[in-house]
């Protein structure tokens, strides 16, 4: 990801655009020799970074100060360098260029992230766990269901990645405002060769085409589009994350935590939720900077100003690696995540007493209890049983009072085949297994090529 947005790329994209807009002109039937493209190609990455530098500084141009420098080492294509064009045609190119690039890195990463996670939830699809409302305890869910809840929203963020990775489009050779009338003038007016230049670098540039209209930028929209999809990803694991932290403070899941590393420099026995917090501080950043492209978008004059170019070379690259150190990170949580069963089972026996007394009074009703009688015998075992927990600090001994009840005939075997867990979880295993052959696993293998890549945090 560095590299996608580092000078080398940049400029060696510049001058790639330059050889297919030279090539196609000649195609076209503009007076550009094989030599003259020979040279150029020959020297898309010979590039003089400090001569770019001091030209800059001179001309207060970037672009020009790249034309100078490129036709420095190409004498014979100096006079055919950037014909036509205006500066947003290396500019804008290539931004959508390094984001297209930028975007299916982030979908490898993604696709990855899916399939490790799919594993999780398929694994704990079965296994009950008290759920959470309003960070109360609820109704019980599994292990694996709660976890197809941080897979769908990231599913959600792969449709919409998909989305617009397959529409992105080249701003192509539009002429400075927008009116391709300098292309206009060199092919003498003939407009279709005009059209056609603007199909041919779109090719060359390995795209299907370019924006049907533009000023001199493409729609800063655009950009948008892709922060918006980073944003996503953001939101989806900040949520996850945030969910994986109160779990570990529970501890019922923990994040991988080696041999030798250390919690806190303090207290040595803490193993604090370090990789979900980084992802958690990442993500805002990210969801803030996307709100930056927003104000670009909506705060543009006519068919340009200037007020987005700093701007976007700074949300741009950040935003993309922001998320891509997100996502390397969540893989490499769910590659060594760890469930502490029995912390999860402890937590439900806590609670399932209480949950499970509406069932316990029908059993007794249908064996000829009164429900009346039941349901007031229960209210007050209940709420012995809150008080020692409450008030003493004991368990919860509420299934032990309604054994030991003389008004409820059932009998012990009976009641613990009623408090089972997992008669309480629902279609929760169904749904993770519907879910995931639906939906993740056709993605995941039409994608196997991409599965299965290293990640290795360094900090």
């Amino acid at each position: 990801m560095s590299y996608i947005f580092s000078d080398e790329k940049k400029f060696s994209t510049w001058r790639k655009l330059w050889v297919a807009l030279a090539k196609s002109e000649k195609e076209l039937g503009l007076n550009i020799s094989d030599e003259q493209i020979e040279e150029l190609e020959n020297n898309i990455f010979n590039i003089d970074f400090d001569m770019a530098s001091q030209k800059e500084k001179e001309f207060r141009h970037d672009v020009m100060a790249h034309v100078h420098t490129y036709g420095a080492v190409c004498p014979l294509a100096k006079p055919i360098i950037h014909l036509g064009a205006t500066s947003a045609y290396v500019g804008d190119n290539t931004d959508i260029i390094q984001m297209r690039e930028a975007l299916e890195l982030v979908r490898v990463k993604l696709i990855n992230l899916l399939s490790e996670l799919a594993k999780f939830a398929l694994g704990y699809k079965d296994m009950p766990t008290l759920g959470y409302t309003h960070f109360q305890p609820a109704q019980l869910t599994t292990v694996g269901k709660r976890a197809s809840l941080w897979l769908q929203d990231l599913y959600f963020d792969y449709c919409d990645l998909e989305y617009v990775l397959s529409g992105l489009k080249l701003r192509g050779a539009k002429g400075t405002t927008g009116t391709q009338a300098s292309f206009l003038s060199l092919f003498d007016g003939d407009s279709g060769k005009v059209a056609r230049l603007d199909s041919l670098i779109a090719e060359k540039m390995g795209f299907k085409g370019s924006y049907d209209v533009t000023g001199q930028t493409y729609s800063r929209k655009i950009d948008v589009k892709v922060t918006n999809i980073l944003s996503g990803i953001a939101q989806s694991l900040h949520k996850m994350t945030n969910d994986f932290r109160l779990l570990q403070s529970l501890k019922e899941i923990e994040e991988p935590f080696e041999s030798h590393q250390i919690g806190s420099s303090a207290m040595a026995y803490k193993r604090n939720p370090m990789r979900s917090e980084r992802i958690a501080s990442l993500a805002r950043f990210i969801i803030n900077t996307s709100h930056s492209t927003e104000d670009t978008a909506s705060t543009q004059w006519f068919e340009r100003t200037l007020d987005d170019s700093a701007n976007k070379r700074l949300t741009i690259p950040q935003a993309f690696l922001g998320c891509d150190a997100i996502l390397t990170i969540a893989i490499n949580i769910f590659q060594g995540i760890i469930v502490n069963e029995k912390v999860v089972q402890k937590h439900i026996d806590e609670e399932l007493p209480f949950m499970a007394t509406e069932n316990i009074i029908m059993e007794s009703v249908k064996q000829g209890g009164d429900r009346q009688d039941l349901h007031e015998e229960i209210r007050i075992l209940s709420m012995e049983a809150a008080e020692q927990v409450k008030k003493h600090g004991q368990k919860n001994d509420l299934i032990d009072r309604i054994i030991k009840s003389d008004k409820i005939k059932l009998t012990e075997e009976e009641i613990y085949k009623i408090i089972d867990p997992k008669k309480f979880t629902g279609r929760s295993a169904q749904q993770v297994e519907e879910f995931i052959n639906d939906k993740i696993e056709p993605i995941l293998q039409k994608n196997k090529n991409l599965l299965g890549i290293d990640v290795d945090l360094k900090v």
